[in-house]
């Protein structure tokens, strides 16, 4: 399979060891610096997009544009993935977006959201969340997290809205952002209450795992046209 790598960071470099590491080749190493080209883009099978929030949207739309699927794992930009599901949909193209394609964080997602359904009756317990991960992360809170308050929130309808600090209003959510070197990223969900806690917890080793799931999304997604998750994936 040929990949092209969009944004060529730490995971980028990450991603492009296990690829090679998996018999694929990689046609294209570029960062959010350097012009992305049609022409460069249609050498690929498709293309894993790791940038930020102020580059992934055009990224995405110029894959489309060259009819190549995209992979996408940068954060910070989600209040514009409609219009990218809208653009996947109108021109038949290939999408699929995760906060975090680790297959351990894919399995903590689902236990997260049941545990939230047995604590939905429970209002005896507060729920917070706390989040660690490398200085050198440009978002707080990380989109994982993000995904994991939305779970939440989900079932534990008196939570209302999540907030990036310590609160003591009932109705907010309140996830704890940490930035301390070196931690590839752990993600903490405590239920509390004056009798006892319950706490779920997953905790990053090395960048290994989200760059393995981000290969495997690609040689997944290679072929198939739509909207897609790591749920597809992983047939969760």
């Amino acid at each position: 399979m040929k990949i092209a790598l969009i944004g060529y960071g730490k995971m980028g470099k990450a991603i492009e060891k296990i690829a090679i590491a998996k018999g694929h080749e990689i046609v294209l190493r570029t960062n959010s610096q350097q012009p992305l080209e049609k022409e460069q883009l249609q050498q690929a099978d498709v293309a894993i997009e790791f940038t930020g929030p102020e580059t992934a949207y055009h990224n995405i739309l110029k894959c489309f544009a060259a009819n190549v699927p995209v992979v996408c794992g940068s954060t910070g930009w989600l209040d514009a993935l409609p219009a990218v599901k809208a653009v996947c949909l109108e021109k038949h193209q290939a999408f699929l977006y995760a906060s975090n394609f680790s297959i351990g964080v894919n399995i903590f997602f689902e236990v997260n959201k049941r545990l939230a359904e047995l604590m939905s009756g429970q209002p005896q317990y507060n729920v917070v969340m706390e989040e660690i991960h490398h200085t050198q992360k440009k978002d707080a809170p990380s989109g994982t997290a993000i995904t994991l308050a939305e779970q939440v929130m989900d079932k534990v309808i008196r939570k209302k809205i999540w907030v990036n600090e310590a609160t003591e209003q009932p109705d907010e959510l309140s996830i704890i952002s940490k930035r301390i070197d070196p931690a590839p990223g752990t993600h903490i969900i405590t239920y509390t209450s004056d009798i006892d806690d319950i706490t779920i917890s997953h905790t990053a080793h090395s960048r290994e795992g989200f760059a393995s799931g981000a290969v495997v999304a690609a040689e997944w997604l290679k072929d198939k046209k739509g909207i897609f998750s790591m749920k597809d994936v992983l047939s969760l």
